[in-house]
This record gives C-alpha cells, sequence and structure tokens, in this order.
C-alpha cells in the first residue's frame, strides 16, 4: 500500500469523460476522452489493499487487484501488466466490457465510492501495448497433442490461449467469417474497437493457435471427423438462442432480433456493406428489453439515426441507490445510465407488450400494458393498457442456452435441466475428451465468467492430457457442481 491515506486524501472517485453526445454520435468511435496517467495514479492511490481484499471475491477471475492498484500508483507499469496478465488473458476486453463486480464488491464502496478498478485495469493493459510489453508468449515445448476449441468469444479464446502456452497443438473454429464470436458482431463499436481484437489475435497466432473462420462444425467438418483429428474439444459456442417474444403479430416485417440487427451493423464498419440492410434509420424504433443488448440496439438506433426510440422493460425501475435485497459485497441492483442512454430515448419500466399491430405485413405499432409484481408474479395493471407507434421493433430478451442441432446433438452431450450443456466439475461433458466452457455450458452470463471458466477449462484439459497441470485455473471456478 504505497499511500496509506490516498483513500483520505482522494475521496472523490473520477471516471474517463464522455465526448459530447452530438459529437460522437457523428461516428462509432468509443464514447470516452482518454485518462490522463496522473489522474489515473491518483485514482489507483485510493485502494486501501484490505487485509481481506473483497474484490477478489467480487471479480471471478480473482484479479490480484490491490497489487496493481498499488503499482499503478507508483508508476511500475512493467510490474503491473504482469500481475494483470496472471489472472486475465484479456484485460482490454474486461475493462471495456465487464460491469465491474469488482467494483460492487471494494471495502471502500460501503461509504465512498469504490476505487476505479475498471479504468485502472484498461489503462494497464493499454500502456503496456503502446510500450510493446504484450508480446507473443510462445511454448517451449510441443505436446504431440492437439485440441480443437470450437467458438471464439472470450471462453473460447482464453482456453486457446492458455492451451497454445502449455505445448499443445491449437485450432479455433469459428463459423462466421471473423474470429471474435459476440466481441465482433454482438459488441457495437462504440462499446469496443474492434482493432483491439485484431491485435490480440495477432498474438495468439505468433504463440502458436490456428484460426479457422467460416467452419461450421457440425456441418463443414462433421462431429466425428473432430473427434477422430483432434485429442480433446473444447465446446465453447456460447449461448445463441434468443428469446423470443411470440404473441400475435410476431410474423410481421419490421420485428427482428438483436443479434440480426446489431452484427449488420457491425458489418457495415467493417467495410463488409456499404449500408446496414436492418436500419433504424427515420423509424420509430421500440427495443423490448432493458439490459446490455437493448441498451446496444438503443446506442446503434441513435448512431443510424432513428425518429424516436423506446427501450421497454418488463421489471420496475431500480431504486437510484444500492438497493436493500443486494447490500454489499453483493452486485447492486439500482438505477444505472449507459452512456447509449444519456444519448436520448425514453426508457420505459414495468411494461408488458401483447400484440404486434400491422399493415400490408409490416410492424405499425404495438400494443402494451403496465404490470406489477404480485406473489412473485407479474399482473396487468387494469386500465394500463397503451398503443405504442413503431416501425422497428428489436427484441432484446436474452439467450435460453446453446443451439442443440447439428453438432451438440451429434457429439451426444448431455443437457442440464436449464438446456445448457452438462458439465463435470472438470469441466467434462458425458463424451470422453469433450469439453464445455463459457456461456455453452454457464447460459448467458458475464465476460469475466466466460474469460475464468475458460482458463480453467484449458487447465482440466490439460491434466486431461498430460495427466498433471501447471495451468493456473481462477478459484472461483474451482468448485463446479457435479453432473
Amino acid at each position: 500500500m504505497a499511500d496509506p491515506t490516498g483513500f483520505l486524501k482522494h475521496g472523490s472517485r473520477e471516471t474517463p469523460v464522455r465526448r459530447p453526445v452530438p459529437l460522437r454520435l457523428l461516428d462509432w468511435k468509443e464514447v470516452y476522452e482518454p485518462f490522463p496517467l496522473d489522474t489515473l495514479r491518483t485514482q489507483a492511490s485510493r485502494c486501501m489493499d484490505c487485509g481481506i481484499p473483497f474484490c477478489h471475491n467480487g471479480c471471478p477471475l480473482g484479479n490480484l487487484i490491490p497489487e496493481w492498484n498499488d503499482l499503478a500508483y507508483k508508476g511500475k507499469w512493467e510490474d503491473g501488466i504482469e500481475r494483470l496478465h496472471a489472472t486475465n488473458n484479456f484485460p482490454e476486453f474486461t475493462g471495456r466490457l465487464c460491469p465491474a463486480p469488482c467494483e460492487a464488491s471494494c471495502v471502500l464502496g460501503i461509504n465512498q465510492d469504490p476505487v476505479t478498478i475498471k479504468q485502472v485495469e484498461v489503462e494497464l493493459v493499454e500502456k503496456a501495448f503502446d510500450d510493446g510489453r504484450v508480446k507473443p508468449v510462445p511454448p517451449s515445448k510441443l505436446t504431440g497433442r492437439k485440441v480443437a476449441v470450437v467458438g471464439s468469444g472470450p471462453a473460447g479464446l482464453a482456453a486457446a490461449q492458455q492451451l497454445t502456452r502449455a505445448g499443445h497443438s491449437v485450432t479455433v473454429f469459428e463459423r462466421a467469417d471473423r474470429i471474435g464470436g459476440l466481441l465482433r458482431y454482438g459488441i457495437p463499436e462504440f462499446k469496443m474497437e474492434k482493432r483491439f481484437i485484431d491485435r490480440r489475435l495477432a498474438q495468439m497466432e505468433a504463440e502458436g493457435t490456428v484460426f479457422k473462420p467460416g467452419v461450421n462444425v457440425g456441418v463443414d467438418i462433421t462431429a466425428d471427423e473432430l473427434r477422430e483429428q483432434f485429442d480433446a474439444v473444447v465446446l465453447a459456442g456460447g449461448a445463441t438462442v434468443a428469446r423470443d417474444l411470440q404473441i400475435p403479430g410476431r410474423e410481421l416485417d419490421g420485428i427482428h432480433q438483436a443479434m440480426e440487427f446489431l452484427p449488420i451493423a457491425n458489418r457495415v464498419q467493417l467495410g463488409d456493406l456499404p449500408a446496414p440492410t436492418i436500419t433504424a434509420e427515420g423509424k420509430k424504433v421500440v427495443i423490448i428489453g432493458g439490459g446490455d443488448t437493448g441498451a446496444d440496439c438503443l446506442g446503434t438506433s441513435h448512431r443510424q439515426g432513428a425518429a424516436s426510440v423506446h427501450q421497454f422493460e418488463i421489471m420496475p425501475r431500480p431504486p437510484e441507490q444500492r438497493a436493500e435485497s443486494t447490500p454489499w459485497p453483493t452486485y447492486p441492483l439500482m438505477y444505472r445510465v449507459s452512456s447509449a442512454h444519456e444519448e436520448g430515448g425514453e426508457r420505459v419500466f414495468s411494461v408488458n407488450t401483447e400484440e404486434f399491430v400491422g399493415k400490408d405485413g409490416k410492424v405499425t405499432a404495438l400494443k402494451a400494458h403496465e404490470v406489477q409484481m404480485v406473489g412473485g408474479r407479474f399482473e396487468k395493471v387494469e386500465g394500463s393498457d397503451f398503443e405504442l407507434e413503431a416501425d422497428l421493433v428489436l427484441l432484446a430478451m436474452g439467450f435460453t442456452g446453446a443451439e442443440k442441432p447439428g453438432l451438440l446433438t451429434d457429439l451426444g452431450v448431455d443437457f442440464d435441466q436449464r438446456g445448457n450443456v452438462a458439465r463435470s466439475s472438470e469441466w467434462a461433458t458425458n463424451v470422453d475428451g469433450v469439453f464445455v466452457a463459457g456461456d455453452m455450458g454457464r447460459g448467458q452470463s458475464l465476460i469475466v465468467w466466460a474469460i475464468a471458466e475458460g482458463r480453467a477449462c484449458a487447465a482440466a484439459v490439460d491434466r486431461f492430457l498430460e495427466g498433471e497441470t501447471a495451468l493456473p485455473a481462477p478459484i472461483a471456478t474451482t468448485t463446479m457442481p457435479q453432473r
């Protein structure tokens, strides 16, 4: 603890300034202004190096947060990135996209604003890249074992990098035309520019990981061929079955899943399309779903020039401060305003959509009503019916599990009661040599959990192949329930 009184001298929490809304709506670049290093060091000095660092428990990766806060404060950037990379393969991703459960469990946050852990994280890794310290870490020797990783999201990439560094020959298969999974096509540019993915993939390729985009495993290569060609398989294809809203009028044109809408917008930015084939331009947009994906649709709609945007959420409006139901150090239920919410649109809470209305086969409005929670169930508020005009409806209600037809059914893996791929405490499915990590086994979750599970699964695969492993596994992921 370099500054024992830092949290007393610097009581205010400072985070990067967001670019002015009118300016940032003109482009797709990230919304934040640069964060001065001197300010960062001041913020890092607020860390109290607690005797029991609850931030470790809040982070599924078990990040060594007080250590690299201290190193950032002292300006020991090389040591800081070493401690950060010791537990996290991709801090440039989590530092931008993770909701920071570590900050929610910061001890300082009991009666002050918590330490800006997430900002220290991303600045450490960005300075390391700028200074040329993020270099390939190839294995010292090869084991002769071959591992297939199916899916190139954060879980698959983390597992692949760990297994490559352990000396195995790793091939990552991705059915999309580019590597990255939802990082590539599900996250808008204004939240994370795709150049950050590309530079990390370059490091992984230099280490020896082989990437094969455009390969639909289960179709282009069968399940039997996969098992014949590889000594172990890691399933990391995510929970990609979107939750639908099967109400009257669902068949109308103009109603789309968020993961139909967002990838097209990203492809325009990547230069694949001259203009989006599904666009909010000039339209009255209604987003059904109040989570992060809904906010991504909101920010994208603003940049495409929507005439108006309403975001519906069936849950009631959260309180301004931490709800009593989520006491410290749990992740708090509270009202949050993302950068997209700052940019406009109307958030509507406690509302349920009951019918889509259309004309000539196209959606023109939706019928909805208010709801209230009674006995743990949503009940209609009588007399609250209303109709809202809509030219474009985006469904952002989350995901229900992995896609079963194809690879998973061909492999013969078991599923749990929630529809996820069942696994043991060693990340193993019921099929010998086949493992699962990330949302495909966990269900829809956070990026930090995906990376943690990818790392832990890699350690289990290494043990399976070699009888032992030197790969670290996050503490939070070493107590998986038995299948």
